[in-house]
Order: C-alpha cells, then sequence, then structure tokens
C-alpha cells in the first residue's frame, strides 16, 4: 500500500456517512421533542399549582376581609352605646342641675318673702351659687363636647384605618 492510500483509509475513518449523519439528527430531534413535551406538562402542573395557592389565598383574604368587617361592626356599635350612654348622662346630670337650681331659687325666694332684713345676703349667696353653677355647667358642657368630638374622630380614624386597610 501505498502512503496515499494508507492516508485515504485515515481520513474515510473519521467521517460520518450521511444516513448516519441524518440517524443521529433523528435521534437528537426525538429527544428535544420529548424535553418540549416534559416542560410543557410541567409548566402545566406547576400553572395549576398556582393557580391552586391562588385560589386558596383568595378564601383567606375573604375570610379575614368577613372577620375585620365583623369586628369593624362591634366596634361602631360599642360606640354608638357608648355616646348614647354618654348623652344620657349628661342630659341626666343637666336636668339634676336644673333641678338644683329650681330647688335653690324656690327656697331663696321663700326666704326672701319671709325675711327682708337679710334680703341683700340672700341676693348676693345666690348670684355666687348660680354662676358658680353656670361655670360648672359650662366646664360640663365643654368637657362632654371634647368627649363626643374626641370619639367621633376616634370612630372616624378607625373607619378611615380600616378603609385604607382595604384599599
Amino acid at each position: 500500500m501505498s502512503l496515499s492510500a494508507v492516508s485515504l483509509d485515515t481520513v474515510y475513518k473519521d467521517m460520518v456517512t450521511q444516513a448516519q449523519q441524518e440517524i443521529t439528527l433523528q435521534q437528537i430531534m426525538f429527544q428535544l421533542d420529548s424535553i418540549r413535551k416534559d416542560m410543557v406538562i410541567l409548566e402545566k402542573s406547576e400553572f395549576a399549582n398556582l393557580r391552586a395557592e391562588n385560589e386558596k389565598m383568595k378564601i383567606e383574604l375573604d375570610q379575614v376581609k368577613q372577620q375585620l368587617m365583623n369586628e369593624t361592626n362591634q366596634i361602631r356599635a360599642e360606640n354608638k352605646l357608648d355616646i348614647n350612654l354618654e348623652r344620657s348622662r349628661v342630659t341626666d346630670m343637666f336636668t339634676d342641675q336644673e333641678r338644683k337650681l329650681m330647688e335653690a331659687s324656690t327656697e331663696f325666694h321663700k326666704k326672701d318673702s319671709i325675711n327682708n332684713s337679710s334680703l341683700t345676703e340672700v341676693n348676693n349667696k345666690i348670684d355666687g351659687e348660680i354662676a358658680a353653677l353656670k361655670t360648672l355647667m359650662e366646664s360640663n358642657k365643654l368637657e362632654t363636647i371634647r368627649y363626643l368630638a374626641a370619639s367621633v374622630f376616634t370612630c372616624l380614624a378607625i373607619a378611615l384605618g380600616f378603609y385604607r386597610f382595604w384599599k
């Protein structure tokens, strides 16, 4: 054999036939198709898992929302009750103060008709007590108004807080 024949044999050993190349290409394409199918199946199952998890979170969110609504309604009811009780207490106190004022006025008028000599002294006492009662009533009225305003703003702040939380 000649050197060129040996050289050609060596080159032919390393070469692949077209048929072998097409078979290898078909095998690779089949493996790629299999991988694509596996990826599609994996994506679908992962999407289903995400959807199920999303539904679960929706249900939990609805439960939390319902619980917050119930608590908000309970707080509103309690605040309304507190305001009504305070309003009733203030009304009773005002009525009691008016009754006391009327009793004092009647008592002083009786003393005035019985004893004309102590008229000036009794009038000074009445004026002093009336001024003290008016001052007390104004003080109580201002404190009541402050309390009611604070209660209203507290209710509004809580409602706005819940409103902001839900948005």
